[in-house]
């Protein structure tokens, strides 16, 4: 199986470069793991709402370029499902299974994601309705993700 997290902007910090690297790693000897990271569009803080598609229209150009055709499809939006992480494992253990064996994560800007990058995703997930940074997301999903792959071979998870 490949899972991919695509991401708009690179990523600065280092103890979440480190983080994200841990769990990649981690994930090496069950699933290939790739994180790609997309140019976030360069603006101004204040910015006009139509100013503000443009960058989401933007950066989903530069996502969806680098979503393959039978690619599964999840974006992460403050609107979507709320899933546990039992319920994570036993939906990626179901696209494995029975779907796609390779699954897209979708982490927009600071702005969100633009209404393309939504049409093309199957399915909506979200951590909660607190807006989080998009780069200390990207270290809790590839923790949940690694926890999914854990719960999926019923091995155990130390805290």
């Amino acid at each position: 199986m490949l899972i991919q997290l695509i991401c708009v902007g690179k990523l600065k910090e280092k103890y979440l470069t480190l983080g994200i690297a841990e769990y990649a790693k981690r994930l090496t000897p069950y699933i290939k793991f790739q994180m790609i990271e997309v140019a976030d569009e360069k603006a101004p803080d204040n910015l006009s709402d139509a100013e503000v598609i443009q960058v989401k229209v933007r950066e989903g150009e530069r996502i969806l370029a680098q979503i393959k055709s039978e690619a599964h499809v999840i974006a992460l939006a403050i609107d979507g499902k709320l899933w546990s992480s039992e319920e994570l494992a036993a939906e990626i253990d179901r696209l494995g299974t029975y779907g796609t064996s390779h699954v897209v994560f979708v982490i927009g800007g600071s702005h969100g994601l633009s209404d393309d990058v939504m049409r093309r995703a199957q399915q909506r997930m979200s951590f909660g309705r607190m807006t989080l940074p998009h780069q200390l997301m990207r270290l809790v999903l590839v923790e949940q993700i690694y926890r999914a792959v854990k719960i999926n071979r019923g091995e155990p998870y130390h805290k």
